[in-house]
């Protein structure tokens, strides 16, 4: 048995899936589900590739968060105008590279056998995403008692 290293979810012999990890994938699934139902554009030819496009999502989904954190962390520390002008740009070719990424590595990973649409299907689906991990993270989070 390895040891979990705190929140990383890291253990010696290499990363843990931690539960919200499951949860973001499963969410993402549904929300591909529901994309897949309503725009003929959205193709998965079979439910593992589905899930599998679910998983795919939830690793560029992680790197670019943590990438756009970065970004407006710098902005914020910085005292310098011209570096904030440049955080803003790069946060700007971010928020659009994020959604080309996607479609790429889709399309690299899976061919024809997944196709999500064009960019406004796919900035609409990661939107959601987005907003699902939000929502997950926020109905998960543990509650203060107000016992009183």
């Amino acid at each position: 048995m390895s040891r979990v290293d705190g929140e990383s979810g890291r253990g010696r012999g290499g990363l843990r899936v931690r539960a919200i990890d499951l949860v973001d994938v499963f969410a993402y699934l549904v929300v591909l589900g529901v994309f897949i139902q309503l725009f003929p554009e959205v193709i998965s030819e079979s439910f593992l590739l589905a899930l599998l496009t679910a998983v795919l999502f939830k690793v560029v989904l992680e790197v670019v968060v943590r990438v756009k954190t970065w970004i407006v962390g710098r902005i914020r520390t910085t005292g310098s105008i011209m570096v904030r002008v440049a955080g803003i740009a790069c946060l700007l070719l971010a928020m659009g590279g994020s959604k080309l990424l996607v479609l790429e590595l889709t399309a690299l990973v899976f061919g024809g056998a997944v196709r999500l649409g064009g960019f406004f299907q796919v900035t609409a689906l990661i939107a959601c995403l987005m907003l699902v991990r939000a929502g997950t993270r926020l109905m998960l989070a543990p509650r203060a008692r107000t016992d009183g």
